[in-house]
């Protein structure tokens, strides 16, 4: 890796010339980005790795041989591994990306305003090594969600409450609600140390923002706290789920999950 926290030296990976082509010219565009090496599959991208100085990689992930996702595997194992990028045509592998800790995931085709943003949280995240602190964004998980051909980032933090949609789910925020690819289990899993807890078969919600529970009915509903002009939300609690949150509840969730 080159030494100065304020320029980058990028790999960009795609085994489409014309993609590759237009991915390395986007990226040539960039004031941050000093050097632009490029590769059309996994074996020479890895090989141009190895020899180091490479501080980011922009990686397609459906390739031949070895994809994307498995390339961002082996390199999680090197010494000093570099950022990565996913560029994609699919956002069904977001999760499997941030879980491999991608800086981020541009859907194709690309976005200059998008693929400037992936930029500026690479640099961001080199000036915080350099400085050896935490970078910006590593403590709130971002989720990719495409509408109408835009890619809006929508951070954990900013998530009230999810609602099981078949095999998605609805990310419920304060300005609207955004449906992802990503099945709720999946996020009840990964987002429990975040304060998030499901109550019900359909719903998992932030912790810090319930202001109690009543009975409706034979059944008890869930209050979430009004954000902006939004009335207060309620959701239905399950049976099997009472017990749970009665005790998170007991156990303090403000104190304990005010960092989102």
């Amino acid at each position: 890796m080159n030494d100065n926290p304020d320029t980058l030296t990028v790999l960009a990976v795609d085994d489409e010339p014309p993609a590759l082509d237009e991915l390395a010219y986007l990226l040539r565009r960039r004031d941050e980005i000093v050097s632009v090496h490029t590769a059309g599959d996994a074996t020479t991208a890895l090989r141009l790795l190895r020899d180091g100085g490479i501080d980011a990689v922009f990686l397609d992930i459906n390739m031949p041989g070895l994809d994307g996702l498995e390339l961002a595997g082996i390199l999680r194992n090197f010494a000093q591994p570099p950022s990565v990028v996913f560029v994609t045509a699919h956002d069904d592998r977001a999760v499997a990306a941030f879980d491999l800790g991608a800086v981020d995931y541009l859907l194709k085709p690309l976005r200059e305003e998008r693929l400037a943003e992936a930029v500026r949280r690479i640099a961001e995240r080199r000036r915080a090594g350099a400085d050896n602190t935490p970078a910006p964004a590593a403590s709130d998980e971002v989720i990719p969600v495409e509408l109408g051909g835009v890619t809006t980032l929508v951070p954990r933090s900013s998530v009230r409450w999810v609602e099981a949609d078949g095999d998605y789910a609805r990310l419920h925020t304060a300005t609207g609600s955004h449906l992802v690819r990503i099945p709720i289990s999946t996020l009840e899993s990964r987002w429990a140390d975040a304060g998030f807890l499901r109550v019900h078969r359909s719903f998992l919600v932030a912790l810090p923002l319930v202001t109690g529970i009543r009975s409706v009915g034979s059944g008890l509903v869930v209050c979430l706290r009004p954000e902006g002009d939004q009335q207060v939300v309620e959701l239905p609690v399950s049976r099997r789920h009472t017990r749970e949150l009665k005790d998170r509840l007991i156990r303090g969730p403000m104190q304990t999950w005010t960092s989102r």
